[in-house]
């Protein structure tokens, strides 16, 4: 942490940004790329990788100094997986040469990431994995098949689990890769969901060649690396930072003010128990940011996820339920593959449908719910009996 960068020299540094390049004016990728080298990007990542070793704190001072210019931001929901996923790990567990390649591309949003974990065949226990990474001199050759993986139509990197040794345990014969989506062998098929759109694909690997260099971590020690992006993107879905009325709950409170005649005592009381929930869960992810500033995101944030995904999907069944007939419409059944989910933006059917998907991605409510018995209460742990099983020896 630099202490000569406060929130006054941060305000300096932005305004000295606009002033070289305004916004009005300047290419916006070219003033997007001009912001990470001028370190307001993350303004806690480290000098010369988008940041100033400042406290994470601060980041709000750039962000007000450039709202107020209507500067251009890097359309962070499309690619949400790269900033909230590869990029923390990347920074915790690259090599120096990772990071200058894969960072300022990532932030500027050159580069699409996806992520390849869950696959049709380990059902909630990532842990089971049956992709398989095989050494062949400077390369791992990998096949398998991965399932559920957003934006990979349109990624051009992934972050990618694989097994490397089948006769260690399930834990610890993993490594963790960066996969070229580009490469040979790479298939990617859409997904077609109960909204009708393909969000999601599914991803066959069939004798994909990776360099060694493009390893985060240890040989072996990918299921460590794994909980690094686990945890970013709990937080990520659970805990991003909304105003007041935000996210699923505004377009049901619009409706209830504009639409008397559809009111009814028991919606009312219901809506008020959802908007206090709702406004709980924000001012709880508002806590969890702040206290991302003093270290890593822990398993908090499987909690701010849970609360997430049970809002979202009782939000948008009072809406439905309040606009009586009207909440049985659908505007658009057409298969496209989109690059961002937009919830809000839509009506009341598809966030109807689409939120039935806040349970499973992200890690399942059911394994979130161990996960905060476990680490966050303290319960006892779940029997098992496969930890110490070599992992070609477990029933399949």
């Amino acid at each position: 942490m630099s202490p000569a960068v406060d929130a006054a020299e941060l305000r300096r540094r932005t305004r000295a940004l606009l002033a070289a390049h305004p916004p009005a004016t300047t290419d916006r990728t070219d003033f997007l790329k001009a912001r990470f080298d001028a370190g307001l990007a993350w303004v806690h990542y480290p000098v010369g990788l988008g940041g100033l070793d400042a406290p994470r704190s601060l980041q709000q001072a750039v962000d007000a100094e450039l709202a107020a210019a209507d500067a251009p931001d890097n359309d962070p929901r499309r690619i949400g997986i790269g900033l909230g996923m590869a990029a923390p790990t990347i920074l915790g567990f690259g090599t120096d040469e990772q990071k200058r390649r894969f960072l300022r591309p990532l932030w500027v949003g050159e580069e699409v990431w996806c992520q390849l974990f869950s696959e049709p065949g380990a059902g909630s226990d990532l842990a089971a994995l049956a992709t398989r990474a095989v050494r062949d001199g400077d390369d791992w050759v990998v096949d398998g098949q991965k399932v559920w993986t957003s934006s990979a139509h349109a990624a051009r990197w992934a972050i990618l689990i694989a097994r490397t040794d089948p006769d260690l345990p399930k834990h610890r014969g993993i490594s963790y890769f960066i996969c070229d989506m580009t490469d040979p062998g790479v298939d990617v098929r859409p997904l077609r969901q109960i909204t009708g759109e393909a969000e999601f694909n599914e991803v066959f690997l069939s004798g994909v060649r990776i360099p060694d260099g493009h390893r985060l971590g240890p040989v072996g020690e990918g299921w460590k690396v794994a909980q690094t992006t686990l945890m970013n993107e709990r937080v990520s879905i659970g805990g991003s930072r909304i105003p007041r009325e935000g996210g699923m709950i505004g377009p049901v409170s619009q409706t209830w003010r504009d639409r008397p005649d559809l009111r009814t005592h028991d919606t009312h009381q219901r809506l008020l128990t959802l908007w206090v929930e709702a406004e709980v869960a924000r001012l709880t992810g508002e806590r969890l940011r702040q206290q991302l500033v003093a270290g890593q995101p822990g398993p908090e944030g499987s909690g701010m996820k849970l609360a997430f995904a049970r809002l979202n999907q009782q939000i948008s069944g009072l809406e439905v339920e309040l606009l009586g007939d009207e909440g049985l419409l659908y505007g658009d059944w057409t298969m496209v593959r989109p690059e961002l989910v937009d919830f809000t933006g839509r009506d009341a059917g598809y966030r109807y449908l689409r939120s039935k998907g806040n349970s499973i991605e992200g890690g399942t409510s059911e394994v979130l719910l161990n996960i905060v018995a476990e680490r966050v209460l303290g319960l006892p742990a779940e029997p098992r009996n496969d930890k110490d099983v070599a992992w070609k020896d477990l029933s399949r």
